[in-house]
């Protein structure tokens, strides 16, 4: 059982994954106890192309990072270096409140835009918990943990962390700041371990892949706990299929099992390819929080409306019918995908380019280790792999406008161009702008009026590269503008 827990969140400049940049990131280190060992909270200025939109500034109050002297590149630099500094006498099991879907997401990319390692948070015996993924198990098997708030007074549920923190008694005090999130889920899960820390430990013991695996073999069924829609859904489940790296099939138990068996190969591979709530199959990826626990933790022993007896007779079926679990794993394997790696732009191919050779990660190490221009340049011309090679770039034009080689000014003027005046997966600034008067034009309270108002300062500031051609500027003087 780790003894190193690791709390994070962002704030960012909008909801877009593959573009919307980290502003701000806060980290709280604590024991298996959840005693506090130590903090970071980090802040950086938005990039010269990025597009901050009201709503994100409305919801984070970071518009004094506008004027910010710290660059992005520098706040991941002292990030992975931090994290680093906290695992190296002992992994670390890296926990945020929904951060499967988002801020692990945006810390990876992020990590890749500026020469890291992307995949700090899951290796070197690292591993990740996503707490809102936990609180779907809570909410469904042991509500009496927590008071679970009502969504506009029930039957629906909110696991939002604010509206959780406040309904067990918790100041919320600056939410939507990084670190006061992180103190949030710190104290949610005392409450938890509290009352019933053999939750927390079974979840530490699952936050990795190796864990589930060892989980998953287990004889007996799972109870799998979802909230869809603010709705609470309970399973019974059992492991039947899997496909590598990281895909898990689950088999739901209140289908009878012989029924299932003696459908033909074509209908168990169309249940099979489309899982969802209300058929027999659920998939799940293993590196990822999955909302489980076995079934002798839960206390309600009616909490499926079948007898356990019954359902663990199903669960053996299963376990045993080696041709059913082969079948099911088969028609995971040949799932016919539409994924498409041909991308635009090279923040959307974090997963679409390969790890980077031995060659290129000792170059990067070299790049971050050495401050001069010219060997940067060096450094950055010798890299193999086309994306971080550009990222490089960026780098060198941000930090050294003035040594840049042309080549590299010329591709970073026009990033910064296309950015912020052409409309594409990152957003738009005209529709930022036009959502951003008329968010002005209502009857706001006088905090998000003064943030409105000088978010449209910043972007106006900015839009100055839309309107001055370079052809008689060059990026840094107008940058500077």
């Amino acid at each position: 059982m780790s003894n190193n827990l690791i709390f994070y969140d962002t704030e960012t400049t909008g909801l877009i994954k593959d573009f919307a940049q980290i502003l701000q990131c806060g980290s709280i280190q604590t024991n298996r106890n959840l005693e506090i060992q130590d903090e970071q909270n980090l802040g950086c200025a938005p990039l010269p192309w990025a597009i901050p939109h009201p709503m994100a500034m409305v919801t984070n109050k970071k518009t004094h990072l506008f004027n910010s002297n710290v660059s992005h590149y520098e706040m991941m630099r002292d990030l992975n270096r931090q994290w680093r500094q906290w695992t190296i006498d002992e992994p670390a099991v890296f926990i945020t409140f929904n951060g499967m879907a988002y801020d692990e997401e945006l810390v990876r990319r992020q990590f890749y835009w500026n020469l890291f390692e992307s995949y700090l948070t899951n290796t070197n015996g690292n591993s990740r918990l996503d707490l809102l993924l936990m609180m779907n198990n809570v909410a469904a098997f042991f509500p009496d943990l927590l008071n679970i708030p009502l969504h506009d007074g029930g039957p629906a549920i909110s696991l939002k962390q604010a509206d959780l923190a406040e309904a067990n008694g918790i100041e919320i005090g600056d939410a939507h700041d990084a670190i006061a999130d992180c103190k949030l889920m710190i104290s949610l899960l005392e409450i938890i371990n509290r009352k019933k820390p053999e939750l927390l430990d079974f979840f530490l013991s699952i936050s990795s892949k190796a864990g589930v695996q060892e989980e998953v073999k287990k004889s007996g069924f799972l109870c799998l706990g979802e909230v869809f829609r603010r709705e609470v859904f309970r399973y019974p489940v059992v492991p039947c299929g899997s496909k590598a790296p990281n895909d898990l099939m689950f088999f739901d138990l209140s289908y009878e099992p012989e029924e299932i068996f003696d459908l033909d190969t074509q209908e168990v591979y169309s249940l099979v390819q489309k899982p969802g709530k209300s058929g027999p199959f659920k998939k799940y990826g293993i590196n990822k929080t999955i909302p489980i626990c076995p079934s002798s933790m839960i206390d309600d022993k009616n909490a499926f409306d079948m007898d356990i007896a019954v359902l663990e007779e199903r669960a053996k079926q299963v376990r045993e019918n080696i041709d059913f679990q082969s079948l099911v794993s088969q028609a995971m394997a040949d799932k016919i995908t539409n994924w498409n790696n041909e991308y635009d732009h090279i923040e959307q191919m974090i997963y679409a380019g390969g790890f980077p050779s031995k060659e290129d990660k000792d170059l990067m190490a070299d790049f971050h280790r050495i401050d001069s221009a010219e060997e940067r340049i060096k450094i950055c011309r010798n890299i193999s792999d086309e994306r971080h090679r550009l990222f490089a770039e960026r780098l060198i034009c941000q930090f050294y406008p003035q040594a840049a080689p042309e080549d590299m000014m010329v591709r970073y003027e026009s990033l910064v161009t296309q950015r912020l005046n052409e409309e594409g997966p990152w957003g738009s600034m005209s529709k930022v702008m036009t959502d951003l008067e008329k968010l002005l034009q209502q009857d706001n309270p006088p905090e998000t009026q003064v943030i409105l108002e000088e978010t449209k300062e910043f972007l106006m500031k900015r839009s100055i590269l839309i309107a001055v051609s370079y052809t008689h500027l060059t990026l840094p003087t107008i940058l500077l503008v």
